[in-house]
């Protein structure tokens, strides 16, 4: 009998949509989308249902706990059970404890679910009561974006999606709204219906840069040359707020000192853009109004992506478009939510003095011989690494060192846990319950189980539950159910629950959370948190983290010639899906004048390389990317490459401005014809 079951989906994905999940005999038959959530309001993404069914029962699916019986990196390996791999963990982590100490211990984990319960509750204690390595996670994607926001304006939700269709302009900048926020598409056309105009910031030509009135594309990294001479047109035009800006805005002298060394002119050569789109984008944001910018990550993917952001965080201040439905920036959705961070994953176990790396330098700590203690584990979970990280060949002669660890969990067998010395089965998200919160809606969510386990696999809480009694940890916080998991992830007392616990919201309906029943906007029912309370755009809080009172805009120097960028896929989230998705390998995008400068023409195979790697490619010759600029889609597994690396390898692993962040859209490349 086929049954329809409530769910929600969990991929690294701002929208985190409802599900109706058709189920049969313990199977996963089909998703289509629900109406639980109002915000995706029954309409998905083609990615989930087309690939989710593969996914949980495909036959790469992990179903017991395996152990490495081959060379490393060749996924050679035989079944073992669930006290033999627990046992063989707690052997090598004992003797390494004893060795090198616990910090010699890292947990290489991301972002592949992000519920409460399987993103980081049961497994952070267990890794802080061990002692090892912290790692912090923000800087490998939207770590900058999260930042710039807290720099800019604390710790505050800001506009919520829905609140566009009230909007009379809009800007979508660096975020890909069709392929990776594709429910704000529809608020999008709604406004656009009472007359609204449509602005696209985006280096590519994206499907909603197609529908846009006015698209324009920039060279990456240039983002904040392309807000200051907006803001300089801005007070040039006399459409500075004085009275807001008096009031709310805390810097502002010394950050149009800036902005005004960009004339129109100047900062259109530097951005690889026509003068007049930039006067015409500052032109409507001085006069259209309620107006709204959506900030993606997009733009945040290079060493200036922290002042980038931060300069468009500060248009709205500076033509004080807050306060009033539709006007202000579409971002910082996850403060919305009352998270308890401190209840969930209990930082109070760490050991004083503990050390925290860097998730952008994973490949660099583990080839560096003076790195004290030295990395000897690594426990791979939520995380596809070997894909997704800068400087892929880097990290992968990492991963191959005989003498290192490699603990790996996970739904499917993935490139990373290719290089695993223990494979963990970990349930997918239909099988386990679990809390959601978002970061790019304002709709709080729950599900239960809608299959059971399959084979040996286990949800992330109780593999860490079961890791911690044969670690010896036997204080109630590590025996704690899920439903005691996910009360702890919220704080009850807060008005926006309503007096309903996190682990009894309903699974049919997602909770809305308010101001007292009204949807969060800026300056009217929330205001800064900073430290003035005001606006900052000089931020006392980015100068003491990151030297960053300031934004800045600092060119890429490099003997390539072309920028390369990876935007997200319309088959993949980051890499999830990749084993189910096909082995096609995604195409080099390129401009014909690029192609006809180097006697290339489209149906190629090419070599795009540069001295990090090397990647061969279909080339596609169009005009929907800018000269200059070549493109291929991210997330792509190494088996749609026929030498072992793909555009990760290309990537450089340096850091951002603010957040340490990394910096793909840094990428500089040359690409000539494969003539292997």
């Amino acid at each position: 009998m086929i049954t329809e079951r409530h769910s929600v989906c969990p991929l690294d994905c701002p929208d985190t949509c409802s599900l109706t999940v058709s189920v049969e005999n313990d199977r996963i038959l089909a998703i289509k989308g629900s109406h639980a959530n109002p915000y995706t309001a029954g309409v998905l993404c083609a990615k989930v249902p087309a690939s989710y069914p593969g996914f949980v029962h495909g036959e790469r699916r992990i179903r017991t706990p395996l152990r490495r019986h081959g060379a490393r990196g060749a996924a050679r390996f035989e079944r073992i059970s669930w006290d033999e791999a627990l046992d063989m963990i707690h052997e090598r982590f004992t003797a390494i404890i004893a060795a090198h100490g616990p910090q010699a211990i890292l947990p290489l984990n991301y972002a592949g679910p992000h519920g409460f319960l399987a993103g980081g509750s049961m497994d952070l204690r267990f890794f802080h009561r061990l002692g090892a390595s912290l790692l912090d996670r923000r800087p490998l994607c939207g770590g900058i974006r999260t930042e710039a926001w807290v720099g800019t304006f604390g710790t505050v939700p800001g506009m919520r999606p829905e609140q566009a269709e009230h909007s009379r302009l809009i800007v979508a900048w660096g975020n890909n709204v069709t392929w990776s926020n594709l429910h704000l598409m529809p608020v999008i056309n709604r406004a656009k219906k009472q007359g609204a105009k449509l602005v696209v910031v985006d280096p590519r030509r994206t499907t909603v840069a197609r529908q846009a009135d006015l698209h324009i594309a920039l060279r990456p990294g240039t983002d904040v040359v392309l807000a200051w001479a907006v803001a300089a047109e801005l007070e040039r035009r006399g459409a500075i707020d004085r009275e807001f800006v008096a009031r709310h805005v805390e810097g502002y002298e010394e950050y149009m000192a800036l902005a005004r060394r960009y004339g129109l002119a100047e900062a259109a050569d530097i951005c690889g853009v026509a003068a007049d789109q930039v006067r015409t984008l500052a032109e409507w944001y001085a006069t259209i109004s309620p107006a709204a910018i959506s900030v993606g990550n997009g733009l945040e993917r290079n060493q200036n992506g922290g002042s980038g952001i931060r300069a468009v965080f500060a248009l709205p201040a500076l033509a004080g478009k807050l306060g009033v439905p539709g006007g202000g920036l579409i971002n910082g959705a996850g403060f919305a939510f009352p998270k308890t961070p401190a209840r969930l994953q209990r930082p109070d176990l760490v050991p004083k003095g503990t050390r925290t790396l860097n998730i952008v330098d994973v490949g660099a700590h583990l080839l560096d011989e003076r790195l004290t203690p030295p990395i000897k584990a690594v426990f791979i979970y939520n995380h596809n690494p070997v894909v997704v990280h800068p400087d892929q060949n880097r990290l992968m002669r990492g991963l191959r060192r005989e003498d290192l660890f490699v603990v790996g969990s996970d739904v499917a067998m993935t490139d990373s846990l290719a290089y695993a010395d223990i494979v963990l089965p970990a349930a997918s998200h239909f099988e386990h319950p679990e809390l959601y919160a978002a970061y790019g809606q304002h709709w709080l969510q729950r599900a239960e189980a809608v299959i059971s386990p399959q084979a040996d696999a286990l949800p992330n809480t109780e593999i860490f539950r079961r890791l911690a009694a044969r670690f010896g940890f036997t204080d109630p916080i590590f025996r704690a159910s899920d439903v005691e998991l996910m009360d702890e992830a919220l704080d009850p007392s807060d008005a926006r629950l309503g007096g309903v616990r996190p682990s009894a919201i309903p699974v049919d309906r997602a909770m809305a959370m308010t101001a007292n029943g009204d949807e969060f906007t800026l300056f009217k029912n929330v205001f800064p948190n900073t430290k003035s309370g005001k606006v900052e755009l000089a931020s006392p809080y980015l100068e003491t983290k990151y030297r960053a009172r300031l934004p800045r805009f600092l060119p890429v120097d490099s003997r390539y010639p072309l920028t390369l960028i990876s935007p997200a896929s319309d088959e993949r989230i980051t890499s999830t899906f990749g084993g189910v998705s096909g082995d096609e390998t995604p195409p080099l995008e390129m401009h014909p004048d690029d192609a006809r400068a180097r006697g290339l023409e489209a149906g190629m195979r090419v070599r795009v390389f540069n001295d990090l790697g090397e990647v061969r490619l279909p080339l596609r010759v169009t005009d929907i990317v800018p000269r200059g600029v070549v493109s291929s889609l991210k997330g792509a597994w190494l088996r749609t490459s026929d030498n072992g690396q793909t555009i990760s390898a290309l990537c450089p692993a340096h850091h951002a401005d603010i957040a340490e962040g990394a910096c793909f859209n840094d990428a500089r490349v040359e690409v000539a014809v494969y003539r292997g």
